[in-house]
């Protein structure tokens, strides 16, 4: 279980440590505002949720289901364990189906502007969706690691 518990937390601490990150150097390049510098910066936070959060998601999954195997955690009613597992799949659709498809049009757009040398409307107005929707599959997460240390409702 000790094995377990430790992957589990280098998953957690992966995965935050990127989602606020990249969080941090996207909001940098765009208030320095050069075309080529955000489209580098979209491009590396998509190569970063490749390479850190998605391993760090896997580590959290598999680890996090071998614990709550092991020590005979109910999966059924209302508890800390179910409605964790709810808002961490409320944050995996927010991250699927809307957070990648506007990285893939903000490194789209920020390309665009590059010849132009202007960000375009286009990369403002994904980057605010993004950014909007971004807070809250951060905030669902800081909630879940609550649930996870208190195991509490």
């Amino acid at each position: 279980m000790e094995i377990l518990l430790f992957l589990h937390i280098v998953g957690v601490v992966i995965f935050f440590g990127n989602i606020i990150t990249a969080a941090f150097w996207k909001v940098r390049a765009d208030i320095n505002g050069t075309p080529s510098f955000i489209h580098q910066t979209v491009k590396n936070v998509m190569l970063a949720d490749i390479i850190f959060t998605l391993p760090g998601l896997v580590l959290i999954i598999v680890s996090g289901i071998l614990m709550a195997i092991q020590a005979g955690y109910s999966l059924s009613g209302f508890n800390w364990l179910t409605i964790s597992l709810i808002l961490f799949v409320l944050t995996g659709i927010i991250w699927l189906a809307l957070l990648l498809p506007l990285q893939r049009k903000m490194i789209h757009y920020s390309f665009q502007s590059i010849d132009t040398g202007v960000i375009s409307k286009e990369y403002k107005k994904a980057s605010r969706k993004w950014a909007n929707f971004g807070i809250i599959a951060t905030l669902l997460p800081i909630v879940i690691l609550y649930f996870m240390i208190s195991k509490g409702i």
